[in-house]
């Protein structure tokens, strides 16, 4: 089967994919990947050492449909061994799938990971890409209802065709243990101070100018925090320009891609994502996991409170308020493993699940 994705990197989407494809049953179901950028991604060498075929195309733009489409369409005249094509693109999963459809793939599924989109340039062309969904895809995914809603409409989903599959995480990788606490708060010199944290790309979506304005309100009450900041992306070089106006440099830490998200959350002591839109973030589910208060904008849906421990705050709020709703939370961790096995989402349950459903869905 042919996942369809803009390029394998360390983010949420991607590695929910690789936490399933690690436990899925290869002798049964093989995962290849369509990438959309020319460099490499941070989890191609684990995908082809697993088996796994990548495949390149060129960066979806409007000035290039054209060429994009043929494209498209010869990979599948040259491919047609593909049963199912799984598209994590959004509003350009329509593209992909109506190239797929005319193949004659019979199982075309596009998956919503959004619930808005940001305002740029290339706004018209994504409204247009999501009008042009229309049947190319038959089956229809989303990470929360919200997202669903977002990219297939209404009707669609109060027709009940939309299958909310939750962004699942391996809860056992983030089961809390003081010494890995005690390691990673060495490596950023923590000691006893309050740590706080946030994963997530540096791009607009992420808000992280919003989230270091928070930090120095909060720092003004608690001079002894910290802020750790993990992810890469074009805005990274500006928010440490930032910080180094605010005053905050030997306050924040900017850690950049990293593998030990897991053991990284054991040393925090809150995570906070001001996010500007989400579908519904995967790495809030792993902040959940492992054990944290979240305290998020109230731009993320609701159905990401998986365990009770997310607080939503609006983005209309001063970071004053934000500031004092940090100062008052506590930063207790929790064994939360039960509550996100039981809402489905452990990796483990719902790779049985995703597995039976693609083999009822290839014939």
């Amino acid at each position: 089967m042919l996942q369809i994705v803009t390029i394998m990197n360390r983010g949420g989407l991607e590695t929910m994919l690789m936490n399933y494809y690690r436990q899925m049953d290869r002798s049964r179901i093989q995962f290849d990947f369509m990438v959309h950028r020319a460099e490499p991604g941070h989890y191609d060498e684990e995908i082809i050492s697993l088996g796994g075929r990548i495949y390149r195309m060129p960066q979806i733009r409007p000035g290039n449909y054209r060429h994009y489409f043929k494209l498209l369409d010869q990979f599948f005249t040259e491919h047609p061994e593909y049963r199912i094509v799984h598209s994590h693109i959004n509003e350009n999963s329509s593209f992909v799938l109506r190239a797929a459809k005319r193949a004659g793939v019979p199982c075309r599924i596009a998956h919503s990971h959004l619930s808005d989109l940001g305002l740029d340039l290339k706004l018209p062309f994504r409204l247009y890409a999501r009008m042009a969904m229309k049947d190319n895809p038959n089956q229809f995914f989303a990470c929360s209802s919200h997202a669903g809603q977002w990219l297939f409409g209404k009707e669609l989903t109060a027709a009940k065709r939309v299958t909310v599959l939750n962004n699942a995480v391996h809860v056992d990788s983030f089961k809390y243990d003081p010494e890995v606490r005690r390691r990673i708060r060495d490596e950023w010199q923590a000691g006893s101070r309050l740590v706080l944290g946030h994963v997530g790309r540096f791009n607009k979506q992420k808000n992280h100018t919003f989230l270091l304005d928070v930090f120095r309100a909060v720092h003004e009450r608690r001079p002894d925090s910290l802020l750790v900041l993990a992810g890469e992306g074009v805005l990274r070089k500006d928010m440490e320009k930032k910080a180094t106006q605010l005053g905050l440099s030997d306050s924040i830490r900017f850690l950049g891609v990293r593998e030990d998200i897991p053991e990284l959350m054991q040393g925090m002591d809150l995570f906070l994502f001001p996010s500007l839109f989400e579908g519904l973030p995967v790495v809030l589910v792993e902040a959940q996991a492992a054990g944290l208060n979240c305290i998020v904008s109230d731009a993320i849906t609701k159905e990401s409170d998986v365990t009770g421990r997310v607080q939503f705050i609006s983005l209309k709020e001063p970071a004053d308020v934000w500031a004092a709703r940090i100062a008052t939370t506590s930063c207790e961790h929790q064994d939360t493993a039960e509550l996100l096995r039981a809402g489905g989402y452990d990796t483990g349950t719902m790779t049985r699940w995703l597995a039976d459903y693609y083999l009822d869905h290839a014939l």
